[in-house]
């Protein structure tokens, strides 16, 4: 399989020509004026609504806000060239926090660690305070929570 060469970005007209496109229903789609207008319009509502629902979802337990807001940025991206450019700067962004994060001292990594495990514990508890214990968990852990403090 031959490798694919990334769009280039310092061009200014960074969306795919019909010719350009490597997938074959795509390209149909694109070299029909009326099927690209409904088509874009569907990846709009699409990305749009991925984003309107990352916000929503934030809050809840487990990975709601972020990977929607990728995915919905993807999907943008995939037909609008202001959000292949923001994404090209999101990925350039976490690239760049990923290489320096890598160059930091141990202690300072498990410092890092130990702080985002305090959140997502307080995040947790404020959670569970607000809403109140599930009934659905099991009867052990429903007792032990019942013991923290305004979780009664």
């Amino acid at each position: 399989m031959a490798e694919q060469e990334s769009p280039d970005r310092t061009d200014d007209n960074i969306t795919l020509d019909a010719a350009d496109d490597r997938w074959e229903w795509r390209r149909r789609i694109r070299e029909n004026p009326k099927k690209l207008l409904f088509y874009r319009i569907g990846v709009g509502v699409l990305g749009g609504l991925l984003l309107i629902a990352a916000p929503l979802t934030g809050w809840l337990p487990g990975p709601g806000g972020i990977p929607l807001f990728i995915a919905g940025l993807a999907v943008l991206a995939s037909e609008f060239e202001w959000a292949q450019r923001l994404l090209y700067r999101v990925k350039d962004w976490v690239k760049s926090l990923t290489t320096w994060t890598g160059k930091q001292p141990g202690w300072l990594k498990g410092l890092g660690t130990a702080a985002l495990t305090g959140c997502v514990v307080v995040g947790v508890w404020l959670y569970l305070a607000v809403l109140g214990v599930p009934g659905w968990l099991p009867d052990s852990w429903e007792s032990f929570l019942y013991k923290v403090p305004l979780l009664d």
